[in-house]
Parts: structure tokens; C-alpha cells; sequence
């Protein structure tokens, strides 16, 4: 199997090997952001059985759409002469299957792989392309045990409702899905090896991904040898940036009506700790019904937001953040410039505002409960059934107490929580008397306000690790630098 050039996705490669050794008809659909390696991972994967594959066209009518299939078809096939474009989708997928009858690939190829890519561009108005689709499958494809169909689209609202969620034709056809998302810190680490910057500390790659996240495409145009304030510079904030307007363009590639969509988000970059859907609801003036919760099923899945239930509560109280690096990156920092030239050097100059620390904190914790797995191994506990979830304490008004914010609770089944503090900093983190005393805080109201009789175990993710002295030896510090969320987990 050919996928030596595919940097981790250990998951989804798992889930790709199955379809190759299963001896019945695949149908697998492949979601996921812009930018994100979705036809890299299917091209490098099939390489070897791809029999044919169709691209949709951005904007094309129905006409050049199947004029393209004419052409992928006369491809896919050797022929040296134009094919007759079918007069349908209906006649295209006809003609696909008098190709399939005859089609030879490798000689050891147990499985064909049909790859029709961009599904969402396939599918124009009053096409029929998915009902031609549906059918191709229930009367042909699903009949054949050695193939393998693959559909791909970073439309994700249209992928997700018409395909993943279809309560239409394709209801319950598919076998298999895979939910694309960025690279975590360890890929990404691995990603940039590999493109000959092998010198770049995991501080250094943790800042990258603060602003960037771990999306392959805007990696790609990290060019070697440059500090990562000069690897910012270069891609967001020069005269030529490559992803200074990639925000807007890459919502509205994503989703159909995506003004909803980027409210929720601009709302959700204004605090940490997140918002009830209601209260997001009530700020962009929509109703709650089937077309809110779409829009939150779609910024979900898509890796944009995340929802949560505060420890303690139910889930009536869940509360949604936003988790996307680059998204924050650009609400905090690119956004705000508008037209204006921000000159040379623009961001090492802001990394001396108070913004930055607000910001870094912000990204930094969102990076660390992404990769939970690896704060258990870490831990120890990685077969331990665990819920992750922040708390607060909002005290009454009246009340001589002050609130509390817990960055993160692993409470485990084994009869323990880690009382989690996220702390990026440029060097070690140095707990002094005034933080100790905030901690001890923290932890004895925890108990009272929720009468837990587990043992707690103070926890602190930082960039450097902590120091140690007489306040973290006191307080049973258990200590986790950044270099641990580098650890590859499967």
C-alpha cells in the first residue's frame, strides 16, 4: 500500500485499511475544514486502486460538469479520442459502470476505488446528480464486493446534511466516515520535519500552532530558517501574506449561509470560558430551532467550536467555545487591521501588549484540552475512564467572595481529580505566594461548593515546566510542560 508520504492520521488510515481488507462494498465519505488534507489523504492512500476520479468544478453548470466527467472518464480510460458527454448524470454514472466492468488496476489490486471529489460542486441545481448518485449505488455499486466508493467535499454544512446526516437517498448507505481535522502538535511537529525544518523546538512549533493550528495547507507555506514571529509575519501580516484574507474565504467555502455561521464564532472569540447556546442565540438574534442547530452541529463538526458541560451540571448547561487556533488568531489580531498596512515586523511589536498574554492564554488552553489524550498518558491514567470539563464559582450577589475559574477537572474513575491551570509563559513558571494562596483557594472552595470526596491533585500545564520551591512543594505541584502534548498518541 502506498501512503509512505501521509504524516500521521494513524486513525484514518486504520479505518481506510479495513475498507481495503473488507469483503463487501465500501462507501466511505471524507468531511472536514478547507485546507485540511482530505484529497491528499484519499490520493495517496488509493494511489495504486484508483480506477477513476472526478473532480467537481467551483461554479460549473451542469453542462461543464459533465463535460469534465467526459474528460475524467477519457482518462481514467486511455482513450485517445473525446468520449460523448452523457446528457445526464444518469448516463454518466451508465458509463462509469461499463468502465468498472472492464477496468484493470494494479494486478494485485483486490479493490477499484471511484473518487468523486468536491461532491458539493457535482451537485447543481435541478442536476438530479444525487438522486443518479443514489441510485448508481443501490443498483450497482453496493452489488460489487471488490469496490470501493470514496466521496469528499469541504462544503462540510452540505457534506453533513446531504451525505453524513442524508435523511434522503443516501440514508444509511454509507459504511464508513472520516472527520478530517488539523494535526495536532505532534503531527504538526512530524509535518515540519519532514519539509526540512528540523531544527524548530517545540516552543517554537507551539507558537506556530497557536496562530496558524494544524492545518497542513497554511503549514505548507512555512518556509525554512525563519523564527516563528518572522514565519507569522510572513504569512499574515506582509505586503503579499498568503493567508491575510484566508478568514472569510474559508467560511464561506465551507458553508452555504455562513454569516450565522461567523457571528457565532466573533461572539464566541470574546470570552474563554464560553456562552450557552442561548445566550449566543439571543446575541445573533435567531431563534432556536432546526436551523440554529444545524449551524452548531455544522461549526462543530467542521473542528471550529466545541461544547462542553460544566462539571456538576447537566447538560441543558452546556456551554460552547471556540477551539479553532487560526479563527482566534485572526479576531484578535488580523481582523482588527481592516485595510490598513501593518509594516514590517508587525507581530514581534505585539508580543509586548497585554493583548498578546490575554490571547496566548486563551489559545494556549484550548491547545492543551484538545489533546487530553496526552495530558492522561502523561498522567498515567490513559486507560482510565475520565470526564474533562471546566468549573466556576459565581458566588450570590451580597456575597464577601470573590468567583473562581477552574481552567480544566479530569475526574477519573479511579477516585481522583486533577485540578487543571494552564499557564503559557516564555520561561519556567515560578508559583510565588500570592498564586499559592490563589490555588488553595480554588481547590477549598471546589470542595465545598461541590462536596466532592475525591483526592485532588493539583495540576500545572505550562510551557517550561514549573519551578520548584518551597510554594509548589507545598502544594503537591504535579508538573506538565508543553513537551509531553508532543508525545504521538493512538
Amino acid at each position: 500500500m502506498a501512503f509512505k508520504n501521509i504524516i500521521g492520521r494513524k486513525p484514518q488510515i486504520d479505518i481506510l485499511q479495513k475498507a481495503m481488507a473488507s469483503n463487501e462494498a465500501e462507501f466511505i465519505a471524507v468531511y472536514g475544514r478547507r485546507r485540511v488534507g482530505k484529497t491528499f489523504l484519499v490520493r495517496e492512500f488509493f494511489e495504486d486502486h484508483l480506477c477513476f476520479e472526478l473532480t467537481g468544478m467551483l461554479e460549473g453548470s451542469l453542462p461543464d460538469q459533465l463535460d469534465n466527467f467526459a474528460d475524467s472518464l477519457k482518462r481514467a480510460t486511455g482513450a485517445q479520442i473525446s468520449l460523448k458527454t452523457p446528457g445526464s448524470w444518469r448516463e454518466a454514472f451508465l458509463q462509469l459502470q461499463l468502465f468498472l466492468d472492464t477496468c484493470t488496476v494494479h494486478k494485485q489490486a483486490a479493490k477499484k476505488v471511484v473518487f468523486l471529489d468536491e461532491l458539493p460542486w457535482l451537485n447543481t441545481p435541478r442536476s438530479k446528480f444525487l438522486g443518479a448518485l443514489q441510485h448508481f449505488w443501490n443498483t450497482y455499486g453496493s452489488k460489487r464486493k471488490d469496490l470501493i466508493l470514496v466521496v469528499c467535499g469541504s462544503a462540510a454544512s452540505w457534506m453533513i446534511r446531504q451525505v453524513v446526516r442524508s435523511k434522503g437517498g443516501l440514508h444509511n448507505r454509507l459504511t464508513r466516515q472520516i472527520r478530517l481535522l488539523p494535526f495536532t502538535l505532534a503531527e504538526t511537529g512530524e509535518y515540519l520535519y519532514s519539509r526540512n525544518m528540523k531544527n524548530l523546538s517545540n516552543y517554537s512549533i507551539l507558537q506556530l500552532y497557536m496562530a496558524l493550528g494544524g492545518v497542513p495547507y497554511y503549514l505548507s507555506k512555512i518556509e525554512p530558517g525563519l523564527s516563528p514571529a518572522k514565519i507569522i509575519d510572513s504569512l499574515c501580516f506582509s505586503e503579499n501574506a498568503p493567508l491575510r484574507y484566508e478568514y472569510d474565504q474559508l467560511y464561506r467555502s465551507l458553508f452555504e449561509e455562513s454569516g450565522q455561521h461567523l457571528k457565532v464564532v466573533e461572539f464566541l472569540a470574546k470570552k474563554r470560558t464560553g456562552f450557552s447556546r442561548t445566550e449566543i442565540l439571543n446575541e445573533i438574534g435567531m431563534k432556536s430551532g432546526g436551523t440554529a442547530s444545524g449551524i452548531f452541529e455544522e461549526l462543530e463538526e467542521s473542528g471550529f467550536i466545541g461544547s462542553y458541560i460544566p462539571f456538576g451540571k447537566k447538560a441543558n448547561d452546556a456551554l460552547y467555545r471556540l477551539t479553532d487556533e487560526f479563527s482566534l488568531f485572526n479576531l484578535y489580531w488580523i481582523k482588527p487591521l481592516g485595510k490598513q498596512k501593518p509594516g514590517t515586523d508587525y507581530w514581534i511589536t505585539r508580543q509586548a501588549q497585554p493583548k498578546y498574554k490575554s490571547w496566548a492564554g486563551y489559545s494556549f488552553e484550548g491547545i492543551c484540552t484538545k489533546h487530553i489524550n496526552e495530558l492522561k498518558t502523561a498522567l498515567g491514567i490513559a486507560k482510565v475512564a475520565t470526564e474533562e470539563s471546566p468549573w466556576r464559582y459565581k458566588p450570590t450577589v451580597g456575597s464577601e467572595r470573590s468567583g473562581v475559574q477552574i481552567d480544566m477537572l479530569i475526574d477519573r474513575a479511579d477516585g481522583i481529580i486533577n485540578l487543571c491551570e494552564m499557564k503559557f509563559y516564555t520561561s519556567e513558571f515560578i508559583i510565588n505566594a500570592g498564586y499559592a494562596r490563589e490555588l488553595r483557594k480554588k481547590i477549598e472552595l471546589f470542595r465545598q461548593q461541590t462536596g466532592t470526596r475525591k483526592s485532588i491533585f493539583l495540576t500545572l500545564i505550562t510551557t517550561f515546566g514549573v519551578r520548584e520551591n518551597a510554594h509548589s512543594t507545598e502544594l503537591e505541584v504535579i508538573d506538565l510542560p508543553v513537551d509531553v502534548l508532543f508525545k504521538v498518541i493512538y
